[in-house]
């Protein structure tokens, strides 16, 4: 039996939403592309994988905030 995670299924459907052009959406679909990535996150948030990336960026922001001083 064929078992797909979700997070990876709706990353591959964020990721083919936002490779659409911009000029052709209309209001209801940059509001379910919006849902679909808050849902995405909601899922990687308690993760190991979640909380690597979360890590990574806060290093990142901080490493950027120290650059700029």
């Amino acid at each position: 039996m064929l078992t797909i995670n979700v997070a990876v299924l709706l990353a591959f459907i964020v990721f083919l939403r936002l490779r659409r052009r911009t000029q052709s959406r209309s209001r209801f679909d940059e509001k379910m592309t919006v849902v679909i990535v808050l849902a995405l996150g909601i899922i990687l948030a308690p993760t190991d994988v979640g909380q690597g990336i979360a890590s990574f960026l806060g290093q990142l922001v901080s490493g950027v905030s120290q650059a700029g001083q």
